[in-house]
């Protein structure tokens, strides 16, 4: 039973090594084997990989997905895939990432709470109020050791912060062992945090070493058995593909343990249904043999019932018409304070409704006679809206440097538009945007552009369109040059003068 029981470990150590304890951040194990070290390489690879990976058309909420952690020639397409099914990113406040020891055996699990985990791309939060609460119980009361040369989170990395663009926290959790009853009490203790805002995302891959065909074969069994999310059928299914006596079947999925503790929190849940999303094996890659290969499936659990949409800004983001006419007023004030008494405008903030002082971005666009006469705004702000609002007011007036400098005859005759914009998002593919919904920022190198979602609409873009002239007029890469380019998206409410 150890073959397909036993995870692929490397025992190192006694006992005593276990207590070591360390207060840093986790930097990079496989950075350069499994993955690109270079961020730009990093993300060229990853833009790559979701441009060309499987993606579901569900739009159901995903509680939990299986993502490989092998080198990203192999099973990158697959771990994109996964995460792609994520269709709402912020509506998540923390990533649990569980992966099975491949450095060394203890009888729990060990969660890294002493510091952040750092890729090329940057550092990844995480959530050490979480980490420690968990700590308390002893079956996480294993030291963080068991994380400093381990890839099965690391491997993940990336692709979460590709997906979530602007940051989320995870809790790492490593298990050592494979009791199936104390793996129970790991998903016992993490049940607490099994809810809607936490992602889980197990790392596993599958088969290790049979032949292509015969992968292929186990690969689909193990998977049914998951989908089956009966705990019991998942572990007669691997005890019954070791019993067949596969010519050099290893295991059936490395991080199976890990793949148990998934099933024992959600099997009792009726409303919650795993989901297969894509396959392949080592095989399939070009730098792979079909003689020994390794098995990746992409996997996802969703909230049956629980349809979800990608939050709209104008979901959070309301104003009532006097609001409305209000932030209108700052900034035809702020421009008329520039224009007559050449100062700028004072505001005080205490007299502002609360969403005026939230940091939203904005632009400010000026029309006369229907025609553009300026328009300049600020994504992702440190400042309140009002601030933004006003700055960018005086800004489209006199320093949009298509236009002279905004007249006293024109003032009394332009009409004010302001678009409340959404955090920039990141898209790994041109088909992500929607006309008349998205506004697009194209960036690459120091030049970059933007139009907002309207000007789509107002001209009757189709989609090529509407990237050629961001592309061409606005970033000045070219009309294709958005090809090659940062592509990210937003949201914007509109709001216009009366």
């Amino acid at each position: 039973m150890r073959r397909v029981f036993g995870i692929i470990l490397l025992i190192v150590g006694t006992m005593n090594s276990y207590a070591q304890n360390i207060s840093a951040d986790r930097n990079p194990a496989v950075a350069g084997s499994f993955y690109p070290a270079d961020k730009d390489t990093l993300m060229v690879n990853l833009k790559e990989l979701f441009s060309d990976c499987v993606k579901t058309n569900s739009d159901l909420q995903v509680r939990a997905l299986i993502s490989p952690h092998a080198g990203y020639v192999f099973s990158g397409k697959i771990a994109a895939s996964a995460f792609a099914s994520i269709k709402n990113p912020e509506g998540y406040k923390n990533i649990f990432i569980i992966g099975s020891s491949h450095v060394m055996a203890f009888p729990g699990a060990s969660i890294y709470n002493t510091g952040d985990f750092i890729t090329p791309i940057g550092k990844v939060k995480v959530n050490t109020e979480i980490a420690n609460k968990l700590k308390e119980n002893k079956v996480f009361d294993y030291p963080v050791t068991a994380h400093l040369r381990e890839h099965s989170i690391e491997v993940q990395l990336p692709f979460i912060q590709y997906i979530f663009k602007n940051g989320i926290s995870i809790i790492p959790i490593i298990i050592g062992t494979d009791n199936t009853s104390t793996i129970s009490r790991i998903a016992e203790a993490l049940k607490p945090y099994f809810i809607p805002e936490n992602l889980f995302v197990i790392s596993s891959d599958f088969s290790h070493y049979p032949s292509y065909k015969n992968a292929v074969d186990v690969d689909r069994r193990t998977a049914d058995a998951i989908i089956s999310k009966r705990s019991e059928t998942f572990l007669t299914t691997l005890s019954n593909n070791e019993s067949k006596d596969i010519k050099n079947l290893a295991t059936s999925m490395c991080g199976w343990t890990s793949g148990l503790t998934l099933l024992y929190l959600a099997e009792k849940d009726p409303d919650l249904v795993f989901k297969k999303i894509c396959y392949n094996n080592s095989g399939d890659s070009r730098y792979g043999n079909k003689d020994e290969v390794v098995g990746y499936n992409a996997i996802i659990l969703e909230e049956k019932g629980k349809s979800i949409k990608s939050p709209s800004i104008s979901d959070e983001v309301r104003f009532t018409s006097e609001e409305s006419q209000k932030l209108i007023a700052i900034a035809r004030n702020s421009i008329k304070s520039l224009l007559y008494e050449k100062k700028t405008l004072k505001i005080d903030p205490e007299t502002l409704p609360a969403i005026f002082r939230r940091n939203l971005g904005a632009f400010v666009t000026l029309k006369l006679n229907g025609a553009l006469r300026g328009c300049i705004g600020r994504f992702n702000p440190p400042d309140p809206l009002y601030e933004v609002v006003s700055q960018m007011a005086a800004a489209s007036a006199f320093e949009d440097n298509r236009f002279q400098l905004l007249s006293k005859e024109e003032f009394a005759k332009i009409e004010i538009e302001i678009s409340v914009l959404s955090p920039l998002r990141r898209v790994g593919s041109e088909k992500e945007i929607v006309l008349g919904k998205h506004g697009i920022y194209i960036k690459k190198g120091f030049l970059s552009g933007t139009m907002l979602p309207q000007v789509a609409t107002e001209n009757h873009w189709t989609l090529e369109e509407f990237l050629g002239y961001t592309s061409r007029d606005k970033a000045g890469l070219g009309w294709n040059g958005w090809k090659d380019a940062e592509l990210y998206i937003y949201e914007a409410v509109i709001l216009e003068e009366k």
